[in-house]
């Protein structure tokens, strides 16, 4: 919800809503001097784009349920799986925003628009799972093959899953 964001992005203080028994700092005070990653931003509610605005031109932003300003130099990473430059042709997201949070774009490809780096991923999710589980696994040329001809419209967090499940329930020594 996105209360729940603006709280966690920005903090809040005790008694401000249900369930707020004490002050919290968000996301934002606590990556002063260093960096937030926002994923999904093309997700934010506009009341939710707004502050986050604010806090992206003077680096000022409020706690939920407070009046004090506090200042933050956080460097923001974003990430979306939406087309931002439609987004704000629609009116979605915010023009002025998109422009704050433009400043180095990096496209990344969705996976199935870049095989060659299908194997490597393989390699590291079995790896990283196998570690995970106390396993000693390695994948068949033929299940590898099969991996990297898939479409992977859910691009490289599908792969990781796929892969997690098979590591999880192979019980011989080859996926």
């Amino acid at each position: 919800p996105a209360n729940l964001v603006e709280s966690e992005l920005f903090g809040h203080e005790k008694g401000s809503f249900t369930g707020a028994s004490e002050q919290r700092k968000g996301y934002f005070e606590l990556a002063d001097g260093g960096t937030i990653f926002l994923d999904e931003i093309g997700e934010m509610t506009p009341q939710l784009q707004a502050k986050l605005l604010r806090v992206t031109q003077d680096g000022s932003f409020q706690r939920v349920g407070s009046n004090s300003e506090i200042y933050t130099n956080a460097r923001i990473l974003a990430s979306s799986n939406r087309n931002l430059e439609e987004e704000v042709k629609a009116a979605r997201f915010r023009e002025d925003l998109f422009y704050r949070i433009s400043v180095i774009p990096i496209h990344l490809p969705p996976l199935r628009e870049r095989a060659e780096d299908i194997p490597a991923l393989i390699d590291h999710f079995v790896s990283k799972f196998c570690d995970q589980a106390g396993k000693d696994l390695t994948i068949s040329p033929k299940t590898a093959q099969i991996l990297e001809k898939y479409a992977w419209h859910g691009n490289v967090r599908e792969l990781e899953h796929t892969i997690e499940r098979a590591v999880a329930l192979e019980r011989s020594s080859e996926i």
